[in-house]
């Protein structure tokens, strides 16, 4: 019997995390100490599972537990919604967190040329809302709660964008506070909105060969220092060297502005400290920031990151933690096989198969299409 035999889809597929690193880790925190039964890696494997599934509760999660193939892959029989409750507000989410970012790793290591991997990341934020009688740590606005999910999202080949580094905070907090955690990569030039702009950073990262490209505030206070010449033909309307900031307030460097359009005609003004490249690059580098609002849009319709299975600060972040790993494993999956087909119809297809042995469901991702569509076509009357 070979590998793709030994696994169930289901198995293959939560292999990744399954390594010596994490139960090394969850020994040294202490979070299995006395455990007997439902142990954190049986916890992964539960809420994973429910990831997948999309189970509406606790208790939906609970009555998986009936199924025969599930019960070997745990090692258990039954459990009940209230020890799933327990241990989801008992687990550390450094531990989950530390999963996903070794699987962001794996998948960076795997795709492409080190120069390719650092050559540009995205940053930005979504905020899901909450219910405020039921999240009042949530801190967000008067009579709304919410949390706010801050992504680094990295460029690969096939699969397009892969977060490789997030931070969870109440969706009450500034963006800018997140800077430090997310830019922080000497030589990677760094996308991201003006919701980030802060002048004394821009300063800091030009000292530490970070780059970066973002939108200026309509308000900003602008000295020209010199123009640079366009391109006939560009889109670029105005490209210059500049200083930022009031006379009281003002930029010890000099940066370059990039006056733009969007795709519907709208005006953008960037800046950025690359003076290397030239005006359409810097635009369009800009323009790749749109990944990441795809990628939001996609999680929050195919991952579970707007409706909890508890309501602690803790049960939240594992929950987003939980979400993360799976679209990381997913990715991997992708990469292994090497197929061109959609994360959304490899979860359907592991939805199908999840029990049966895993060189099915490869079989089926490999399979080619059945035919070509051309479309439909008018018969000729002749």
């Amino acid at each position: 019997m070979d590998k793709d035999t030994l696994f169930s889809s289901f198995g293959k597929w939560i292999s990744p995390i399954i390594t010596k690193t994490f139960t090394d880790s969850v020994e040294e925190s202490g979070q299995d100490k006395y455990v007997k039964k439902l142990t954190t890696m049986a916890y992964c494997k539960l809420f994973l599972h429910a990831q997948l599934q999309n189970r509406e509760s606790l208790r939906d999660i609970a009555d998986d537990v009936n199924n025969d193939e599930f019960q070997r892959e745990l090692g258990f029989s039954s459990i009940s919604a209230a020890q799933l409750c327990r241990k989801h507000n008992q687990v550390n989410p450094d531990l989950l967190q530390n999963v996903f970012e070794r699987l962001a790793s794996r998948i960076l290591s795997h795709s492409t040329s080190p120069a390719e991997r650092t050559a540009m990341k995205v940053i930005d934020s979504t905020t899901v809302s909450l219910c405020l009688q039921q999240f009042k740590w949530a801190t967000f606005r008067k009579s709304k709660a919410g949390i706010k999910l801050h992504l680094r999202l990295a460029f690969v080949d096939a699969e397009g964008v892969v977060p490789e580094r997030a931070t969870i905070t109440e969706a009450k907090k500034n963006d800018r506070t997140q800077m430090d955690s997310l830019i922080n990569e000497e030589g990677v030039t760094y996308v991201f909105d003006r919701g980030y702009v802060d002048y004394g950073a821009f300063d800091s990262y030009s000292e530490r060969g970070i780059h970066f490209v973002t939108r200026l505030k309509n308000n900003a206070v602008i000295e020209p220092l010199e123009s640079f010449e366009i391109p006939i033909g560009s889109k670029v309307s105005m490209d210059e060297k500049i200083r930022i900031g009031s006379p009281q307030k003002r930029t010890k460097h000099a940066f370059r502005m990039v006056e733009t359009a969007d795709s519907e005609g709208n005006l953008l003004i960037l800046v950025t400290n690359r003076f290397d490249l030239t005006c359409d690059e810097i635009s369009d580098m800009y323009r790749s920031r749109w990944a990441i609002e795809t990628f939001f849009k996609w999680m929050k319709q195919h991952l579970r990151v707007k409706r909890f299975y508890g309501t602690s600060e803790q049960a939240v972040r594992n929950q987003v933690w939980i979400a993360l790993i799976a679209f990381c494993l997913l990715v991997l999956t992708k990469q292994e096989a090497q197929v061109p087909h959609s994360l959304l119809q490899l979860i359907r297809w592991l939805k199908a198969l999840l029990w049966k042995p895993y060189g099915q469901w490869l079989k089926r991702m490999k399979r080619p299409p059945s035919r070509k569509s051309i479309g439909r076509r008018r018969k000729d009357s002749s």
